[in-house]
């Protein structure tokens, strides 16, 4: 069994990872190659090119890098033609993804997509390209199942793989002392990004907000986790131009666990908003973009979903307060953590009720479902093909 897999981002690759474990229990001699990050690599994918390139948001953000993804992505739907897997499975980043799927597709090859890009939340005329273009989308979400059953393409709903690693209660005592944090400290944990753009461009305007938070809060603590020494230099660089008299604990990775040890997140809105739902902390999340790319979303009235964050969309309720675009101010800031720092006891136990809630319903063995929805696309086939 010879599969090929398309990661674009660390949260895709975590997915597959576990993916890619979950199959070896189906297929014990199954290889795997294609664009993959640390953890697939360790899981045992062979990366034919770094992750990292494929690691774009946004329409003006991917200009610079345009010619060379079209040119990995020829290179990858030559090469599978050539010489076809068993299987193709992209893995989220759908700008890449859906057209190298539709190629394979085409050419004969069993195509997957495994998380569902957020058509729900745009003008619905993108799903049209997804149609006669993969063999099956596995969601993350139930209600994803529904949207696409309506438009012909074959879906299934796996659960979410995050849902299944974070227990229902989470331990703050124990999370505190596996980072020397103290017992006691109301502790902030500031998120900033996970990509350099991200944290240029909302980085200034969060340490703002934490000058004036320290002022008024003298005795918090800000925590903030970071995965590399890229992102720690870019935030600090900013740091010690906005806000140098802020204390930051800075953490070496361990997102998960900074967030489980916090009272309250501060957080660039993306997956680490579901896990910071999962943990079960209040939060305030903020997204913005570059300025060309937000008016061409504007322009085009492109989004057409009720929230932007997936807590509140799950929830149909605006549980996590969203800061977006032009949203993002220091004020903004300031008033939206103290709110909910000041939540009333009957409003924190409903959000913590609603956010629980979610948790089951997506707590589902995600990995394990998915390889076995994998493995009956892959009999079928291999059945009709004896007919």
């Amino acid at each position: 069994m010879r599969i090929a897999i398309v990661a674009g981002e660390v949260s895709g690759d975590i997915l597959g990872s576990r993916l890619i474990n979950s199959l070896r229990e189906l297929y014990p001699n199954a290889t795997f190659e294609g664009v993959a990050g640390d953890e697939m690599q360790q899981a045992g994918c062979v990366s034919l090119y770094s992750m990292e390139r494929l690691s774009i948001m946004g329409y003006v953000e991917v200009l610079p890098r345009l010619v060379e993804l079209l040119k990995m992505r020829k290179a990858l739907i030559n090469r599978w033609s050539q010489n076809p897997p068993d299987l193709f499975i992209g893995i989220d980043a759908p700008d890449f993804n859906l057209k190298l799927e539709k190629k394979l597709f085409d050419a004969g090859v069993t195509a997957v997509h495994y998380v569902s890009p957020s058509v729900w939340a745009w003008k619905e005329g993108r799903v049209k390209k997804m149609k006669n273009a993969m063999d099956l989308m596995l969601t993350l979400f139930p209600f994803e199942v529904d949207f696409y059953k309506k438009h012909a393409i074959p879906a299934e709903f796996v659960g979410h793989p995050l849902a299944d690693e974070i227990p229902l209660k989470t331990n703050v005592e124990e999370a505190r002392k596996a980072l020397s944090l103290p017992e006691e400290a109301f502790i902030l944990a500031v998120l900033p990004g996970s990509r350099v753009g991200e944290i240029n461009r909302i980085a200034p305007d969060f340490l703002q907000g934490l000058k004036e938070l320290q002022q008024q809060h003298p005795d918090w603590l800000f925590v903030t986790p970071m995965v590399n020494k890229k992102l720690k230099d870019a935030f600090e660089a900013i740091k010690q131009e906005v806000a140098p008299n802020v204390p930051i604990n800075y953490i070496k990775g361990q997102s998960r666990t900074v967030m489980t040890a916090s009272n309250q997140i501060l957080m660039v809105s993306g997956t680490a908003v579901l896990e910071g739902m999962l943990i079960g902390r209040p939060m305030v999340a903020a997204y913005r973009v570059a300025p060309l790319t937000a008016r061409i979303i504007r322009l085009f009235n492109m989004i057409k979903s009720k929230y932007y964050t997936l807590p509140n969309n799950l929830a149909d309720e605006y549980l996590v307060p969203e800061l977006i675009q032009e949203g993002i101010t220091k004020e903004n800031i300031v008033r939206e953590v103290e709110r909910q720092f000041m939540q009333s006891e009957e409003q924190h136990n409903h959000m913590l009720g609603r956010f629980n809630e979610i948790h089951k319903q997506l707590k589902q063995n995600a990995s394990a479902r998915a390889a076995k929805a994998l493995f009956n696309l892959i009999e079928a086939k291999k059945a009709e093909s004896k007919k």
